[in-house]
């Protein structure tokens, strides 16, 4: 780096999407500075649900057991009928763990549990959020981008080479390179808040008058703490009470019932619900993540989730051209990640509907496991495939065994900052070693063996075929032997030059 930049990535917003970008960038070694405006971290439950793809991208950030650890499942919800009988359901749809797909279950965490613990794993990796510190203006030019920052210590201005917006909703990002942000502001208000109460057990999820539209309250017990999560319609206009007090009348109003009583209040919000998406993603060497580029309703609990996604997809991009690779490898970013917050907005806005007649099942459309970047420059099959697994597909995870006996699984093989090249029976001179580029083959003389075809079979593999997994876990190439050189020329296109030795 030449002494003209304080840094290579400034990420702005400590969020779910700033602290993922900046775990991921950390342990690829990046030098970034990650500042929050806010004076402290954010302490309310907002994003409670982490889904089954989110929680592969955890384990591959060394998390995922201690968000496990810290939170829980969540509970069967307990619907109230209005002569007090209940019917009791599960809100999400229990799967069975598969060899492909380990995680199966969406965890309740509430959100500042998991940044917390996102913190955390920072902290191990050598680098802390700066608190209090705001940006408030930046200029661009082809090498750079000059950033206006003031704090505690008072203004400095700053040379970085990429600056990231994950700044929430709001986004001062956004708004100085004038992104547009269409979409719309739903007829629907809000109340979210964490509260210690009394007169309801912890085992369910209490829901009353569902259905009955501008009536239902929601108490939810947050895994880990405490707590109980309100959530209920309020009225469009007017002042609404947040007050231990003035929430205890609310919900006897709404339940019928003198028994519930609110104790203390930890955190409330109350928000009109949107439904919009960034224009772009990127302008220059400026981008958005996470809520400064689509925000949509609760329903589902794919905000966070998504968040987390955009900045999975942006870390390895940004450390490779920081590295030497193509700048264009930055363009996917916008191509891969826009297309799907654009069918979640779709998704949490039918999500939404169905909450209203009173129908909240979140099944397998919410986990996020069959979502890819299938028409992504960064996909290539060749020759191509039909009825199985395609290029731009999440990597499935399986069991295998390693050539000295032990077992293990391919998303071990995959976890860290790199590429993963899997050969099926193909020799080992077949493609050359490359720095940042791990492989591994299968079949006589291989390092692993697919004892029970399990690999196979996910992967749609016939003898002599090249997987190229990408450093987030989806497949980047799938080629057969004659097709070699197709693979080369996009090693070369994504930095991976051969070693010179």
């Amino acid at each position: 780096m030449s002494h003209d930049f304080a840094t290579d990535v400034l990420i702005c917003g400590a969020g779910a999407a700033g602290l993922t970008l900046a775990i991921d960038l950390a342990r690829r070694g990046v030098a970034f500075r990650l500042i929050e405006k806010m004076d402290a971290p954010f302490a309310g439950s907002r994003g409670k649900g982490i889904q089954p793809r989110t929680q592969e991208i955890f384990e591959d950030l060394g998390i995922i057991d201690r968000l496990v650890a810290v939170g829980g499942l969540y509970p069967p919800q307990r619907e109230y009928r209005h002569d007090g009988s209940y019917i009791e359901s599960q809100v999400i749809e229990q799967g069975e763990a598969t060899p492909a797909e380990p995680y199966h279950i969406a965890l309740m965490v509430p959100q500042f549990l998991t940044e917390g613990v996102m913190r955390d794993r920072l902290v191990e990796l050598g680098h802390h959020p700066q608190f209090g510190c705001e940006l408030v203006g930046f200029t661009q030019d082809e090498q750079g981008v000059t950033v206006r920052l003031t704090g505690e210590a008072g203004d400095e201005t700053i040379r970085v080479r990429y600056l990231v917006g994950a700044d929430g909703g709001r986004s001062f990002v956004r708004h100085a390179l004038d992104i547009g942000f269409p979409g719309q502001t739903l007829p629907a208000r809000a109340i979210v808040a964490d509260v210690v109460l009394s007169g309801l057990d912890r085992a369910v999820w209490h829901r009353f008058n569902d259905g009955s539209r501008g009536r239902e309250v929601m108490l939810c017990p947050l895994a880990g703490t405490e707590l109980f999560q309100l959530q209920a319609p309020i009225p469009l206009e007017g002042e609404f009470g947040v007050s231990a007090g003035a929430l205890s009348a609310f919900i006897a109003v709404r339940t019928g019932r003198s028994d519930i009583r609110v104790d203390a209040v930890s955190w409330a919000s109350t928000y009109n619900m949107n439904a919009r998406l960034a224009d772009r993603y990127r302008v220059g060497r400026v981008f958005l993540a996470g809520d400064a580029a689509h925000i949509h309703p609760p329903t589902g609990g794919q905000g966070l989730n998504t968040s987390v996604q955009d900045s999975y997809n942006l870390g390895w991009k940004l450390a490779a051209v920081l590295g030497g690779a193509p700048e264009a490898l930055l363009d996917s970013y916008e191509q891969e990640r826009r297309p799907i917050a654009a069918n979640m907005l779709g998704l949490a806005n039918k999500l939404l509907d169905a909450a209203r007649r009173g129908e909240l099942r979140r099944g397998r459309e919410v986990q996020q496991l069959d979502l890819g970047y299938p028409g992504s420059p960064l996909a290539l099959e060749a020759p191509e495939r039909k009825g199985v697994l395609l290029a731009g597909d999440r990597a499935p995870d399986a069991r295998v065994r390693g050539a000295a006996g032990q077992p293990t699984r391919l998303f071990k093989l995959f976890s860290g900052t790199h590429w993963t090249l899997l050969g099926y029976e193909v020799a080992r001179n077949t493609v050359r070693p490359r720095r940042g580029m791990h492989m591994h083959l299968f079949g006589a003389n291989g390092d692993v063996v697919d004892e029970e075809g399990l690999l196979r079979s996910a992967y749609g593999l016939t003898s002599s075929s090249l997987v190229l997994v990408r450093p987030d876990g989806y497949v980047g190439a799938i080629v057969s032997l004659p097709e070699i050189d197709a693979l080369e020329n996009y090693l070369r296109g994504v930095g991976l030059e051969q070693s010179r030795h």
